[in-house]
Order: C-alpha cells, then structure tokens, then sequence
C-alpha cells in the first residue's frame, strides 16, 4: 500500500492505476485493504462483462432503435407542415417510411430477417392473424419490409395498455394502431387496409413458451370481424421468434398478477440474434355460409400447420443462434 505521505506517480516506476486508486479510495473512505475490495471488483466486473454482452447489448440496441424512432417523428411533426407529399396523401408517409429503414436495418443486422410468402397477400383488406411472441418485434420487421417493397402500410389492433404506455401516444398517431372495437376494425378494413391481430394478445406473449402453444382461449372477435368485412384471413408465423426473447411466465405468481392487472408484469431475457424468418400462408377466403366459431378453427388450424411446417418444437436458442451464423457465413 502506497504510504500516506507519497504520491502515486512518485518513484523510478510509477505505481499502477489500480494501486493508485485504492489509495485514493482508502483515504477518502478511511476503509483499511482497499485493494483488494477494488482488485475484487474488477475480476467480478470480468466475469460478468460476457452476461452483459449477451443481455444489456441488446436490450440497449432494441430500446436505442425506439428512442431514436421517437425522435425522428418528433423531429418530422415539426418539419411536416412544410413538407410536400406529393406522392401520398398520408402526411405521415414520409415518417413511416424513415422508420421502415430503420426497423428493416435492424432486423437485417441483428436477426437476418426473412420475408418468404408475400405473394399471398392480396392488393385490396385483409386480416393478417399472427402468433404473437414475447416481443411485437417480427411484426416491426414485417410492417418495414412490406412498406419497402410494396409500398403498403399495415395496421395492427395492440392490447389496451399500449394505449396508456408514457410516450407512445404519436406512435400510435403514426403507425396507426386501434383499440380493437369490432366497429373500428371493419371501417379500416372496409377502407382498403391491410390489418394485423394477435388473437392471443399479451396472455400468449407472456405465458407461451418454446413449445409455441396458440393461447387464443374463446377469442373469436376477428373472425367476425372478417365475416362482416367480407374479407379473407391470412395466417402468418415467424420461426424462431420465442427463441430471440424468452419470458418468466412460467412462474404462477406472475400469471396470476397478470389476470388481476393485466399488465406485462412477466420478466423477460434475451436479445439474442436469432434467425428470423415470418412465412405468411395462404389466404382463408371469404365464406359468406362460414360462422364465427368455424372461421376461428379453421384460422387456427392454418396457423398451427405453418408452426408444425417451420418450427423445431421445443425451440432451442443455440439451434436459432447457430442458424443465424451459417446463413451469416452463405451471405459472406
């Protein structure tokens, strides 16, 4: 230890940062052995640096990519009054198109997203139904990519909390997100759009897990939605997605804390940069003679054959992550 009256520089050599800074500490705290507190923390510091890489990382990319999208649509409601979209009378167009390149950037870098089955989407409504993983996450990168290539925006019905989530109120203004009333929905549809629903909602985010069970309980609401419409339902599935984001929803205190509150309260993990690959199925036409009940078996059974065709059950994350890799070394 260095003594009290010498300076950390003082010498032929000079003593260590490390010394050099549990001298300092020991002085300023009056704690005896600093060094070897310090010493102990740098080694623990090494020993979870790899567990920061692996979680911290990519949560902090992910959530760097959302703030940096409500910032942009900050920076263009500020500047659109003076911009002309002389090629869409959609005001926002421009915004949605910044943010298309960059959830398209992340999801090509990070996931090496896929899109296979466009085709299958028809050029007037329809009702996209999707198995709905721990994160909205697939859906970003499918939304981006079909705004890229064929120019055509997809709404999507979010959970009610969304809607009372600090920030995202100009989110929901631009990217078009609905409650879910039935009355909304078929105005949209009848309007041309294309729109997305999760029958499963939250529940099967947060408590499904790698065996991709469809949690839609007595959920039938979109398959009237398409019946009144008279619109066909697409089914669409995203391999891989319950391995880049896992949840502790296995836990029963937290389920049944989320059945009083209905909040996500599960605890999720991961990131990790898993290969993602959306297939959408062929469309389930209108059926005029089709009842609500009929319709949602036969979605769910369209949807339950794309799980059963590209999906591993149980998902692995290493067999994701090692996918991910060797399409990494073809593209290289």
């Amino acid at each position: 230890m260095i003594g009290s009256n010498e300076s950390c520089t003082e010498g032929p050599i000079p003593t260590s940062y490390l010394a050099c800074l549990a001298y300092l500490l020991g002085e300023w705290t009056g704690v005896e052995h600093a060094e070897d507190y310090l010493s102990y923390t740098v080694y623990l510091s090494w020993v979870l640096f790899p567990l920061g890489i692996v979680f911290i990382f990519p949560a902090a990319l992910y959530f760097f990519c959302a703030n940096l999208s409500l910032l942009l649509l900050h920076v263009y409601k500020r500047r659109k009054n003076g911009l002309k979209e002389a090629h869409s009378d959609d005001v926002w167009y421009g915004a949605k198109e910044m943010l298309a390149n960059l959830w398209d950037g992340h999801g090509r870098i990070w996931h090496g997203y896929e899109l296979h089955g466009e085709e299958n989407i028809p050029e007037g409504p329809a009702i996209i139904v999707f198995y709905h993983g721990a994160s909205p996450a697939d859906y970003l990168y499918f939304m981006a990519r079909l705004l890229i290539r064929r120019k055509r925006y997809c709404h999507v019905v979010a959970d009610h909390f969304v809607f009372r989530l600090p920030g995202f109120k100009m989110f929901i203004e631009v990217l078009g997100i609905l409650h879910g009333p039935k009355e909304e929905c078929v105005s949209a549809l009848k309007k041309g759009y294309l729109l997305a629903i999760s029958p499963g909602g939250a529940r099967e985010a947060l408590f499904s897990d790698e065996t991709y069970t469809i949690m839609w309980g007595n959920r039938k609401g979109f398959a009237q939605v398409a019946i009144d419409a008279k619109v066909p339902i697409i089914p669409m599935f995203t391999q891989n997605i319950r391995e880049g984001i896992r949840t502790l929803g296995r836990i029963k205190i937290l389920r049944k804390l989320y059945e009083r509150v209905r909040w996500p309260v599960v605890p999720m993990y991961g990131w990790f940069p898993v290969k993602l690959r959306t297939f959408i199925g062929e469309p389930i036409p209108y059926d005029p003679n089709i009842t609500a009940e009929e319709l949602t078996a036969k979605t769910k059974a369209a949807l339950q054959a794309l799980i059963d065709k590209h999906q591993k059950i149980p998902g692995s994350i290493l067999r994701a992550l090692k996918e991910r890799f060797q399409t990494r070394q073809k593209e290289d």
